[in-house]
C-alpha cells in the first residue's frame, strides 16, 4: 500500500541484467513496486514476469529477491512496514479509547494515502481484489493484518490472540474494511477514509460494552 523508501544501498554488478542507460536502478522497496505496478496495469499480471520487472527497474534477479518473495507480493509495496506502524498506532491508543474506536482510528489511518497517489492505489486494489493469482495470496496478507488487529483485542480483553473473541473482532475488522474498498471502487467520487469510518460506526451496535465502556 502507501510506499516507503528504504534504506537505498547501491546494489553490486549482477550478471543476469544490467541498469539500462540514462536510468538509475530502482533500488527501494517502493520504486520497485511502483515499476512492477505500471508493468501490470500495462501488460496484465499474468503477463509480467519478473525478468520483465527486473529489466524495467536496471537491476538484477538477486536484487528483486531481496525485497520480494515473489512477483505477488509486489502489489502490496511496503505492506510489513505499514504492519508495523499500525501496531505501534493501536499500542500508543490510550486506555480510556473503546476498543472500536481505536480500532476504528487505527483503520482508517492504516488506509490514509496521499491525494496524489490514491488513483494509484484505486488501480493496485482492483488488481488485488480480481486478479484470480492474487487472490489466494491476498489471503496470506489479510491474515497477517488480522494477526495485528488480534493481538490488540486479546490485549484489552485479557485474552489470547487466537481466541474466539478476538478473531472474531480481527474478521469483522476485515470486512468491514473490505465492505468499504468495494464501495470506493464502484463509486469514482467517493471517500475511501469516510466509507471505512461509516463501516465501522454502522456496527457500533454490534460490539457491545465492557466493564467501564472499554469495548
Amino acid at each position: 500500500m502507501e510506499e516507503s523508501v528504504m534504506a537505498n544501498a547501491t546494489p553490486a554488478p549482477e550478471g543476469d541484467a544490467r541498469p539500462r542507460m540514462g536510468r538509475a536502478p530502482s533500488t527501494t522497496q517502493g520504486e520497485l513496486s511502483h515499476v512492477a505496478f505500471q508493468l501490470f496495469l500495462e501488460r496484465g499480471f499474468a503477463e509480467t514476469t519478473i525478468d520483465d520487472i527486473v529489466r524495467a527497474a536496471g537491476i538484477g534477479r538477486r536484487t528483486f529477491f531481496r525485497y520480494f518473495r515473489s512477483k505477488n507480493d509486489l502489489p502490496w509495496g511496503d505492506f510489513d512496514v505499514l504492519l508495523e506502524r499500525m501496531r505501534a498506532h493501536l499500542a500508543s491508543q490510550p486506555e480510556e479509547i473503546p476498543l472500536r474506536d481505536a480500532l476504528r482510528l487505527a483503520v482508517v489511518e492504516f488506509n490514509r494515502f496521499p491525494a496524489d497517489e490514491l488513483h494509484v492505489h484505486r488501480e493496485r486494489m482492483w488488481l488485488l481484489l480480481n486478479v484470480p493469482e492474487l487472490l489466494a495470496h491476498s489471503t496470506l496478507r489479510y491474515a497477517e493484518w488480522r494477526q495485528v488487529v488480534a493481538e490488540f483485542a486479546a490485549a484489552r480483553l485479557g485474552d489470547r490472540p487466537d481466541a474466539l473473541e478476538p478473531q472474531a473482532i480481527a474478521w469483522t475488522c476485515l470486512g468491514l474494511s473490505l465492505a468499504a474498498y468495494e464501495q470506493w471502487l464502484a463509486h469514482e467520487d467517493a471517500d475511501l477514509l469516510a466509507l471505512i469510518d461509516e463501516s465501522f460506526r454502522r456496527l457500533e451496535g454490534a460490539w457491545g460494552v465492557a466493564e467501564g465502556g472499554s469495548r
